[in-house]
């Protein structure tokens, strides 16, 4: 399942990246008409708070979730709650850019992250379109802690 989530709603987008779903995430320049064509031509569905939006696009027989709470998690519990949640798909995305980030061999970040976070772990991955690193510090336990909360 591939999403599209409007300008209003960045943080959800970071979140369902962070789940490892195929996320596209609107900026204020990009009317609703390009919006709603991008949602047909690459068959994403569109997570919106704006009801006329959510109007438009049902009428042109497109699949929506609208959110109506600004509260992070229930947004989230409410964009996932129709999609299957691969666990092995879980931090597979760039939470910048969207594209998929592929183990990196730790010799390949030297110098390119801070000397103490290349010192304490093993694993890297990178992002090969904006080229940002990633690891598993206490931003990622944050993460899962939040993932398994938001289960129940």
């Amino acid at each position: 399942m591939k999403f599209l989530c409007d300008q209003m709603l960045g943080t959800l987008a970071k979140w369902l990246r962070i789940y490892g779903l195929d996320t596209f995430y609107a900026n204020s320049e990009i009317k609703d008409s390009e919006l709603i064509d991008i949602c047909r031509k690459e068959n994403r569905i569109l997570i919106s708070r704006d009801k006329m939006l959510i109007q438009r696009a049902r009428r042109e027989n497109l699949k929506t979730i609208e959110i109506k709470t600004t509260d992070i998690n229930e947004q989230i519990k409410k964009a996932i709650s129709e999609t299957e949640i691969d666990s092995n798909k879980i931090l597979s995305r760039c939470i910048l850019c969207n594209f998929s980030v592929d183990e990196i061999k730790k010799d390949d970040v030297k110098g390119k992250i801070p000397k103490r976070v290349f010192d304490n772990n093993k694993r890297f991955w990178i992002c090969k379109k904006c080229n940002k690193i990633y690891w598993k510090g206490s931003h990622y336990e944050n993460m899962v802690e939040k993932i398994n909360e938001l289960k129940n």
